[in-house]
């Protein structure tokens, strides 16, 4: 393409033009904010379909895999929240409200028949049937061994009395053996003795005590104390262990209907919003865009000139246009 003088200095007048405008700070935020009150004004169907965010999720959150970085990244920012100094001089009240315990007490006792159900579930289990049967079986073989009064072991003493007549009549050699075989008899009526003693001392009033009374226990522990439950050298291979569940569920039929359904739902609910209420579901107002995204977005800008990268990108359409048939047409003389 033939350069000519005039457009040349056209383009570089156009140019240099452009740089002094977008130098001006005031000229970013005033393009900025008219940018905000357009885009405001418009709906969420106005400009993006279900079928885009979906394909977009999609494609970046389920179809995607994570990468090593942003897992060791993960881990990394774990282990720096739970060796911060910071943790020693913290208590865990300072951080979560009493009130809020409160109320999640309050919740969690008031829910009686969700505890009904979750103790029957428990003592109707075989592993808590086993469970029983092994500790009480101990501690008869307990009792025995260190002739000691049955009324003073919790909970064999009634249980002695029923099995009175068994007990008499064996040996040291069978004893183990006859009170397993008594204890598997009896498992129905010992898992329905475990569910009624379960449901009263789990009542409701029981229950809120108990969780009031472990957060007056731990509510002025410092947050280090966390580090006494977590090993923080094995958040490599704990998050990785949470990574292999994400990284199979995350392509299943299951998890990408999920996706799908709760995301048209959500796009019903809003396709007819204006970006304005939408963004205030994200705490985003004009003030914050007129101060903390323009104070984000202006030094991007002045990099842009500074590196002459808007210049050039300028330079590229504004060849296109001057030299194209319809401009040389009307400079023509």
């Amino acid at each position: 393409m033939q350069k000519h003088p005039m457009i040349e200095q056209l383009i570089e007048a156009h140019l240099s033009f452009l740089d002094h405008e977008f130098s001006q700070a005031s000229t970013v935020q005033n393009e900025f904010i008219l940018f905000y009150h357009w885009f405001r004004k418009q709906t969420l169907q106005q400009l993006w379909s279900f079928e885009d965010i979906n394909a977009l999720l999609q494609k970046q959150i389920l179809a995607t895999p994570a990468t090593d970085h942003l897992i060791s990244q993960i881990a990394e920012h774990i282990k720096f929240a739970l060796i911060h100094p910071i943790n020693a001089s913290t208590k865990i009240a300072d951080v979560i409200p009493v009130l809020t315990i409160d109320k999640i007490a309050q919740y969690v006792a008031s829910k009686s028949g969700h505890r009904q159900r979750l103790i029957k579930t428990v003592v109707n289990n075989p592993a808590f049937s086993a469970m029983i049967t092994q500790l009480i079986q101990h501690s008869i073989q307990d009792y025995l061994n260190n002739s000691v009064m049955t009324k003073r072991v919790p909970g064999v003493s009634s249980f002695m009395k029923m099995g009175k007549s068994v007990l008499e009549t064996v040996t040291d050699s069978n004893l183990n053996d006859t009170i397993g075989h008594y204890l598997q008899k009896n498992i129905l009526k010992l898992s329905q003795m475990s569910e009624q003693v379960l449901n009263q001392n789990f009542n409701d009033e029981k229950l809120y005590h108990f969780q009031a009374n472990l957060w007056h226990k731990i509510k002025d522990m410092p947050l280090s104390v966390l580090k006494n439950y977590i090993e923080v050298q094995d958040l490599p291979q704990t998050v990785a262990m949470g990574h292999e569940i994400w990284e199979h569920m995350r392509q299943t039929d299951y998890l990408q209907q999920q996706v799908h359904d709760g995301v048209y739902a959500w796009y019903i609910r809003n396709q007819e919003r204006p970006f304005d209420l939408l963004l205030r579901d994200l705490n985003i107002d004009e003030a914050l865009v007129q101060n903390q995204l323009q104070d984000l977005l202006n030094p991007i800008i002045q990099e842009l000139i500074r590196s002459d990268y808007l210049r050039d990108r300028a330079r590229y359409y504004l060849e296109q246009f001057y030299y194209s048939d319809q401009a040389q047409a009307i400079l023509k003389p």
